[in-house]
């Protein structure tokens, strides 16, 4: 696909990117891949298909995979309060604001916890990234995020009653604490035995080994004019728990095969995931009249606004951002995507039998001109497809 291919280049060409991996599958195998421009801007290593990202919150998607695994297993349930198995969730708090001193006001929860309503972030949590009242949490009471590795950091108060709302969040992570629980295993362990291994997905984990560690892709930071610069950003090494809400790292090829074993109903060259209507399950609209908020960021250095389809209503399933609509050109109502932080990006079209990824290590997160190829490589594949 000669067309992809002038798009992803001109992004590297033009500065837009240092480097891009971009894939496309349907549900017979890959249609498009493509790698282009360079790992790092310090350094001249290509890059190439096989490198190395941090997914980022990617890693929600299989983190709620290995939840529904234990769901179908009938050790998990959607619906009942995971008090029980997670005490901390048992009396949840909520933020209410702060007093005269600056003191936060805490409150219990009028409804409970439950796994579905982790798995759609209706429980009431929030990332401190988009929610400045939890910023102002962590410093009063110094909580640490949870890319601090530490155990510490999930305890943090709700911010509005469980189903009240759609607000993005740390309920991800309380999701792979429901998964250990559950299990019995890390987390790590068990998505590696569970998931990653049997499809092949020797590149993808919580802690890359060397040959993984010497493909990685760097992460830059976009200055206000524009112009990239490499910088040092790093995971914790030992930590407490591995996030099911953002630790992956993973390749294009790698993930693209998680994509595909969903747009195959659950299963990929003979190795069955998930049942199809536990796939169609996920799929669908889990928030009835709720709708996706768009993330407004109060951390510029992270993150940028993010609304990924202005003006339309979008839905979450147990794990995915659903388009109310047809998106022109690209993909038809009712797909599923989700993003991370470092400008990592996928859908998937189950009405068109259309995947597809574009992986960059860029922050702040929904970066314009990321954005951009990104729209341009999903309407290259639609228009490549159709011709």
């Amino acid at each position: 696909m000669p067309g992809i291919d002038a798009v992803l280049r001109r992004a590297v060409d033009g500065g837009a990117v240092p480097g891009v991996v971009a894939m496309a599958a349907d549900r017979s195998g890959t249609t498009y891949q493509g790698a282009f421009g360079r790992r790092d801007l310090d350094a001249a290593a290509p890059m190439t298909l096989d490198t190395v990202f941090w997914i980022a919150s990617m890693t929600k998607a299989i983190t709620s995979v290995a939840a529904m695994q234990l769901v179908e297993e009938q050790r998990l349930d959607l619906d009942a309060p995971l008090g029980p198995l997670l005490p901390h969730l048992a009396a949840p708090q909520v933020l209410e604001g702060f007093d005269e001193a600056g003191a936060p006001v805490l409150r219990p929860a009028r409804q409970p916890v439950t796994l579905r309503r982790l798995l759609t972030h209706t429980a009431g949590f929030t990332y401190n990234t988009w929610n400045p009242e939890m910023g102002r949490y962590m410093a009063a009471s110094g909580l640490l995020a949870p890319r601090s590795g530490k155990l510490e950091a999930l305890r943090a108060p709700l911010v509005f009653d469980p189903g009240e709302r759609w607000e993005y969040s740390i309920a991800t992570d309380w999701v792979g604490q429901a998964v250990e629980a559950a299990s019995g295993e890390r987390l790590e362990h068990y998505v590696r035995d569970r998931i990653l291994a049997p499809l092949g997905m020797v590149d993808s984990g919580f802690v890359p080994g060397p040959a993984q560690q010497a493909r990685r892709a760097r992460v830059h930071q976009r200055a206000a004019d524009g112009s990239l610069m490499p910088i040092d950003f790093t995971l914790p090494e030992n930590p407490e728990f591995y996030g099911g809400g953002g630790g992956l790292l993973s390749t294009g090829p790698d993930y693209l095969c998680f994509l595909r074993m969903l747009l195959n109903g659950g299963t990929l060259d003979g190795v069955q995931v998930l049942r199809p209507e536990t796939v169609a399950e996920m799929g669908r609209n889990q928030i009835g009249a709720l709708d996706f908020r768009p993330l407004r960021s109060a951390m510029p250095a992270m993150s940028n606004d993010c609304d990924p389809f202005p003006g339309m209503a979008c839905k979450w399933g147990l794990g995915f951002l659903i388009n109310g609509a047809d998106v022109p050109g690209r993909r038809a109502a009712g797909s599923l995507a989700w993003a991370g932080l470092g400008n990592t990006w996928f859908w998937l079209d189950p009405r068109s039998g259309i995947a597809g990824l574009l992986l960059t290590q860029i922050l702040p997160f929904a970066d314009a001109a990321v954005l951009d190829v990104f729209a341009a490589f999903e309407t290259a594949v639609y228009a490549g497809r159709a011709g």
